[in-house]
């Protein structure tokens, strides 16, 4: 038994679906949560950038005595994950393996759609994963860089998101499509109106529930669930205001935060 916290990061709020999965799932874990919300978004950057943010965020997590680290961003996950897991000692998950296998059953003889940050779908991993898994799948794979920040603002039942989902969503109904991946933790928030929008015939892969239950199967595996039975604490940190972070995460976690939210200066550390 293990009463450590698990550490959950992300490079802004999205990973709060996942934090959300998690806390559902496991409600008796101490879960730590750190957002990068002065350097999001991470889609438009460089792969060496993203590696070092994604380092500087597991060392940090590994200072708060976590037991594991999940990678609750879909952009690190397809880029660092390999790096990160060279260079601590803990156990480490990403999201996009548990969301491809979900893709695969719920697609059936259908093509897969996966849409992410640009650095997510020009990495190529969730390409690369199906088609390991199913060579003889069909991948449509396209990059959404403008829904992040509709998200992050908060505007996700604008007019705005409804063009921005039209612009990039529109030859998607031209499509075979069996199952859309949501190849970023951001994008959960916007299911009604991606579900809208391309019709009931397409079911939407979030791959935070499947990220859930692999946490919970390695904490059993490893023998380092905890031993309490009350409610886990929360932490919070960011890089930025922690009062919007605050504001936009109860959207998210459909309740207020109930633990603190601290502002992290990286100026600390590095």
């Amino acid at each position: 038994m293990d009463n450590r916290p698990i550490g959950i990061f992300d490079s802004g709020v999205g990973g709060l679906t996942v934090f959300k999965e998690i806390r559902e799932l496991l409600p008796a874990e101490n879960l730590i949560y750190f957002g990068d919300t002065a350097r999001v978004p991470y889609g438009g950057k460089s792969v060496q950038v993203i590696q070092k943010f994604a380092s500087e965020i597991t060392h940090f997590l590994e200072m708060q005595n976590v037991k594991m680290i999940v990678v609750a961003c879909n952009t690190v996950s397809a880029i660092a994950l390999h790096k990160l897991k060279s260079e601590t000692s803990l156990p480490i998950i990403g999201v996009i393996d548990p969301g491809v296998r979900a893709a695969i059953k719920a697609a059936g003889a259908g093509t897969v759609g996966v849409i992410g940050t640009r650095a997510t779908i020009n990495s190529g991993a969730y390409q690369e994963r199906l088609n390991r898994l199913r060579s003889s799948i069909k991948v449509v794979a396209r990059a959404c860089p403008l829904l992040v920040p509709v998200v992050e603002e908060n505007l996700m039942n604008s007019e705005i998101a409804r063009l921005t989902l039209e612009m990039y969503l529109g030859d998607f109904k031209k499509i075979d499509i069996g199952a859309l991946i949501l190849a970023c933790t951001h994008y959960p928030l916007l299911k009604n109106l991606i579900k809208n929008f391309l019709g009931e015939k397409v079911t939407l892969v979030d791959s935070a529930c499947e990220t859930a239950r692999e946490v919970k199967e390695m904490l059993v595996a490893r023998r380092i669930s905890t031993e309490e039975v009350k409610s886990g604490k929360e932490k919070f940190f960011v890089t930025d205001s922690p009062e919007s972070f605050a504001a936009i995460a109860a959207d998210f976690l459909g309740r207020p935060l109930s633990g603190e939210c601290i502002t992290h200066s990286w100026q600390n550390d590095f």
